[in-house]
């Protein structure tokens, strides 16, 4: 009998990693189903429910025939106009119904977006830190991911010059993030509209993923590049969804916002993945982008609470330096000052920030993602969308893992 072990599976999967984010978030379910209390700050979700008001549409919407049946490939018409009107409200320029594609969660409309613009050993420009996906992304489109670091001392924003040393006649694409995924950095409209005209000058394309607009905090706010930039609009293609806004990731609806050719052809490839998005969930996301913002505003309260309460405790570990995020709901510290020397009551000597959070997660039981996943080494990311005393708890734990070092 034929061992199917051995039998190979494609050189496009075996050359991507797996989501890092994901795989903590895993384990430490995996252990919690042990009955190990752990205390995750792994995965970007956030812990509050869906605001009940979206939930009431949902639950209308189960019982409505309308929805047993395949609808529009690009999303319901009058989702598609509402999320039209929210860049209008949101963004401040104007787009058509027409641009915008509803997809499966904002994945999948950063996956879709490299299949559609990149051919083999096209090269995308990502900002780094980055988020996990990103590059895993293109290079399943068959493109290079060429990394562009710029660490805490420069507010983890891109300058323009790093930009223009990685262009090659390769270079189809840079990645536009802010509030930015790890860092919580919230790029200046100066650094924005360098990018743009950038970006203009050199015919690249633009994707802007802005899942994070409205979590801004310390009199920050987001610049849309698509507004700041008008000339741009022609070549950029803007990533949202109603995951971190709205409380809804396993909702599963995002979308993207691009010029028509652009959406045209995107639905024709979703045409040929998932068809339309669950349609329960899309009305539920017309109703979130529809409505008002109240509850995003108080949700942002108690993320800016927990984002100063997380930065306090980090700062206060010797060996750990966290900067003051100004946007989402990660910390994410230098902990460079940990590595190389005896840590933990186990005293063991930690190379890097992946062995690190391993040991941190079996030994003091907690989560965190190690910088690795996100081109950034030495740093470790904590999202802070977690409940005010699990937040507590898991900072103290650290704190007390660390010292308990013999070094300490």
């Amino acid at each position: 009998m034929t061992n199917t072990d051995s039998l190979p599976l494609s050189d496009r999967i075996n050359h991507v990693a797996p989501s890092a984010t994901l795989a903590v978030d895993s384990k430490a379910k995996a252990m919690k189903a042990e009955g190990i209390d752990v205390i995750g700050f792994g995965a970007g979700e956030p812990n509050f429910a869906t605001p009940e008001a979206i939930v009431a549409v949902a639950a209308e919407a189960v019982v409505d025939p309308r929805n047993y049946r395949y609808t529009p490939t690009a999303g319901l018409p009058e989702l598609r106009e509402a999320i039209a009107a929210k860049t209008l409200r949101d963004s401040a320029y104007e787009v058509e119904p027409e641009q915008v594609v509803v997809t499966n969660g904002g994945k999948q409309a950063v996956y879709e977006t490299f299949q559609l613009l990149l051919n083999d050993d096209d090269e995308v420009i990502i900002p780094t830190p980055y988020w996990t996906s990103y590059p895993e992304a293109v290079k399943l489109a068959g493109g290079v991911p060429v990394e562009v670091f710029a660490g805490a001392e420069v507010n983890f924003e891109p300058n323009v010059a790093d930009l223009e040393a990685a262009r090659t006649e390769r270079t189809k694409a840079v990645i536009v993030t802010s509030p930015n995924n790890p860092t919580g950095a919230v790029w200046s409209e100066e650094t924005i509209r360098a990018i743009g005209a950038w970006a203009i000058e050199h015919g690249i394309w633009v994707i802007s993923d802005e899942i994070y607009e409205h979590l801004t905090y310390d009199g920050a706010h987001t610049t849309y590049i698509g507004a700041a930039v008008p000339e741009v609009r022609e070549q950029l293609i803007v990533l949202n969804g109603v995951a971190k806004t709205y409380a809804m990731p396993g909702w599963r609806v995002g979308w993207m916002v691009a010029p028509a050719r652009v959406a045209k052809a995107a639905a024709k490839l979703q045409g040929h993945m998932t068809s339309n998005v669950n349609n329960i969930a899309q009305r539920a996301a017309l109703a979130a982008v529809s409505g008002p913002l109240d509850a995003v505003d108080r949700m942002r309260e108690a993320f800016d609470a927990r984002r100063q309460a997380i930065v306090a405790a980090l700062n206060q570990i010797e060996g750990v330096r966290c900067p003051t995020p100004k946007g989402a709901f990660y910390a994410f510290p230098d902990v460079s000052g940990l590595l190389n020397r005896p840590m933990g009551p186990n005293g063991q000597v930690f190379a890097d920030t992946s062995a690190l959070a391993a040991a941190l997660l079996d030994e003091a039981h907690v989560a965190a993602v190690p910088g690795e996943a996100f081109g950034a080494p030495g740093y470790l990311r904590f999202s802070y969308a977690l409940a005010d005393d699990q937040l507590a708890e898991g900072m103290r734990r650290f704190q007390e893992w660390v010292a308990a070092s013999p070094a300490a």
